[in-house]
């Protein structure tokens, strides 16, 4: 099996590394970044099969650099769980529904549950078509709203 890659796109260096660490000791092959710039280069050329990416950043945030990875053709497949401290439900439905992120995870948040979603979304993408993806953000949306 193939390792998969995660890029993690934050601007706290401590949760940044100790995520890293949490991936690739279940084996996925890790890369971080900790603005949004950097965060769009890695993902051209890492490549991953999926981003983390922090909300709230300095400089260009997490929604505008959720738009830039979406619009570019070389990363507007890959899917993006955004992180956050913020669980506003106006806050996730931005993210999910008008950005394209596939997930949301409000911090602090445990591992396993991390891991529960990575490897969620990477699944749903390998065996999902752009439609069936779209409809099962819809459906997190929905569960969430109605405290599911």
């Amino acid at each position: 099996m193939i390792n998969k890659k995660i890029l993690i796109i934050d601007d706290e260096p401590e949760l940044v590394k100790a995520v890293e660490i949490r991936l690739k000791a279940n084996g996925y092959e890790v890369e971080g970044a900790y603005d949004g710039k950097a965060g769009i280069d890695k993902a051209e050329k890492f490549k991953p099969d999926l981003v983390l990416l922090d909300i709230m950043m300095p400089g260009m945030d997490g929604q505008e650099v959720l738009k830039k990875l979406k619009e570019n053709p070389e990363t507007k497949t890959i899917p993006v769980i955004m992180l956050s401290a913020k669980s506003e439900a106006g806050d996730i439905v931005k993210s999910l529904v008008d950005g394209g992120a596939c997930d949301y995870i409000v911090k602090p948040f445990f591992d396993g549950e991390m891991l529960r979603k990575l490897k969620s979304n990477i699944n749903a993408v390998e065996g999902m078509t752009a439609g069936l993806l779209l409809d099962s953000m819809e459906t997190k949306v929905r569960e969430f709203l109605n405290g599911k």
